[in-house]
């Protein structure tokens, strides 16, 4: 009936919010405020100081963390896709199949039925545009 398109609709869902409730690594900053006003070395009280204007080194380009932005938004694509299309696949229960995204690089985890799920489910990853690699911590329990 409508429980399939909905356990479908439901599982896209759920994984584009769990992508985006990961935990980040502490150089996923975007952007730091590190300008310091530093006084010249010797100034009169009628001296007012102005703020630097040059960026520190430590601040990365604006172009680089809209790059690790993208990347992140393709790999949260990437998740979604992958669940959609395990979900899709007939005769795999795939709900027990955790998937994670890194660089396009999809790892597929969890507990499956038999050694032939488990592969059915590397071959559905393996076959979503965009996946550079999948690596299968999957545990057959036949």
């Amino acid at each position: 009936m409508h429980a399939k398109p909905m356990l479908l609709a439901s599982m896209v869902c759920a994984a584009l919010l769990g992508a985006g409730c990961g935990d980040r690594a502490s150089n996923d900053t975007v952007a730091r405020n590190t300008d310091r006003v530093t006084p010249p070395a010797s100034t009169s009280p009628s001296t007012p100081m102005a703020p630097s204007t040059t960026a520190s080194p430590a601040t990365p380009p604006a172009s680089t963390a809209g790059a690790r932005a993208a990347e992140a938004i393709d790999d949260t694509a990437l998740t979604a896709k992958v669940k959609t299309a395990l979900v899709a696949e007939p005769g795999l229960k795939s709900t027990s199949i955790d998937v994670s995204t890194k660089d396009a690089v999809v790892t597929l985890s969890g507990n499956v039925a038999t050694s032939t799920d488990r592969a059915k489910a590397r071959q559905v990853a393996e076959n979503v545009a965009g996946v550079k690699n999948v690596v299968d911590n999957m545990n057959a329990k036949s």
